[in-house]
């Protein structure tokens, strides 16, 4: 918005000119009829529905109280863009402020998407102080400049932020929906398999990677580790490089249908995922912190497999065989092998993943839809003078 080009009976205007601090407070919640708080944790980045709370009947020792309608921002690691727009009463963190329109000038719906534009968050952080846990304060943020419109524009703006911010709640709930059905689809290959077969008896190899230095300069060959595997995809964004010998690089090198597993992490909910190599353009090699499975594709098809370790009921009984060690957890190759597997016959597995393809493709699509709202809203919000949007793209 700071970026709007001025146009006729747009005005400039400090951030404290048209919003103000709440300043109201409750020394006992319970006492003043408050039932629920809210804390910086109950708070999702870019949701601006609050989802979460405690019950102060549980005890709390916040003391901010906040109205329904009125907007919480989060002032502590502003960088996490925790904006949400209160639909109850109750107490928040002082970690949270309290924002309230105190000017005509500026139309309540509209200040809450004001608070996750760019310009603003930038704007906090910039402004934040303390280094393990940055906070901004009110002053910096009052001081805060942008491009106010008439109001009958603000009206339009808001009525089109709030409706792509209803498209982006149902994108979320039909994602939800559609990773819950993925995993129901996951455990059909148990109710379908006539026996379960550990992991070992499904590869022919289990393997650890190259231990050997990587570079970011570009010699040698590729490399992949843990950044580029942990999502469940290949992601190659940052690709590292490392000189090896032609007998490490042919001992080493990944191949198409190969499934690479995440071995150790500081998260334990990381260890165990992995994912199927796909075809490579150039000759890549993996890390020591990931382990190589090769299916026996007379029994298994990779991406089965991938799908089954990658399943809830298959990694709640792989983190049996996680360790803890130094801060970090650890699976290693016979914990692996051992993990058992359900293993239906080849063509059920073939049925069950043309059902995961399917779900993948729609997950995706709910991700490029919401990627598109949220582009729209950046537009309305902010930086383009002319109103020229292709709006097809969007429907």
């Amino acid at each position: 918005m700071a970026e709007l080009v001025a146009k006729k009976g747009r005005t400039r205007v400090a951030f404290g000119d048209v919003v103000r601090l709440s300043r109201e407070r409750s020394s006992d919640p319970e006492e003043d009829g408050f039932e629920r708080y809210v804390g910086l944790e109950h708070l999702d980045p870019g949701d601006l529905k609050i989802r979460r709370w405690g019950d102060i009947a549980d005890g709390t020792t916040f003391t901010t109280v906040f109205r329904s309608g009125q907007v919480l921002f989060g002032k502590r690691r502003a960088y996490q863009r925790k904006v949400a727009v209160a639909d109850f009463d109750g107490v928040c963190s002082g970690d949270i402020y309290v924002l309230i329109p105190k000017s005509a000038k500026l139309l309540p719906e509209l200040l809450p998407f004001i608070c996750q534009t760019d310009a603003f968050c930038e704007h906090a952080v910039g402004t934040s102080a303390g280094s393990l846990s940055p906070r901004t304060n009110w002053e910096s943020l009052a001081s805060y400049e942008f491009t106010l419109p008439p109001l009958e524009e603000q009206r339009r703006m808001a009525d089109a932020l709030l409706a792509s911010q209803q498209c982006l709640q149902q994108y979320a709930t039909l994602k939800a929906a559609a990773t819950c059905l993925e995993h129901t689809i996951s455990r059909c290959g148990q109710d379908f398999a006539q026996h379960t077969l550990s992991l070992g008896q499904l590869v022919t190899e289990t393997s650890y990677g190259c231990s050997k230095r990587a570079n970011s300069d570009g010699t040698g060959v590729p490399i992949l580790r843990i950044p580029n595997v942990l999502r469940g995809q290949l992601d190659l964004d940052d690709l590292k490089w490392v000189e090896l010998s032609q007998q490490d690089v042919a001992r080493y090198e990944l191949h198409s249908g190969d499934i690479l597993v995440v071995r150790t992490n500081g998260n334990p909910e990381y260890v165990g995922r992995c994912l199927v190599v796909p075809e490579l353009e150039q000759v890549t090699v993996y890390a020591s912190y990931l382990i190589r499975l090769v299916a026996d594709t007379s029994r298994v098809r990779p991406d089965y497999l991938a799908a089954m370790l990658n399943s809830p009921p298959v990694r709640s009984v792989l983190r049996r065989h996680v360790r803890s060690s130094a801060g970090n957890y650890n699976v290693n190759t016979e914990g692996l092998r051992a993990t058992p597997i359900p293993c239906p016959a080849l063509e059920r597995q073939d049925e069950i993943l043309v059902q995961l393809a399917r779900i993948k493709q729609a997950v995706l699509g709910c991700e490029s839809r919401g990627s598109l709202m949220r582009e729209l809203a950046r537009h309305i919000l902010g930086s383009k003078e002319d109103d020229r949007v292709q709006r097809s793209q969007y429907c």
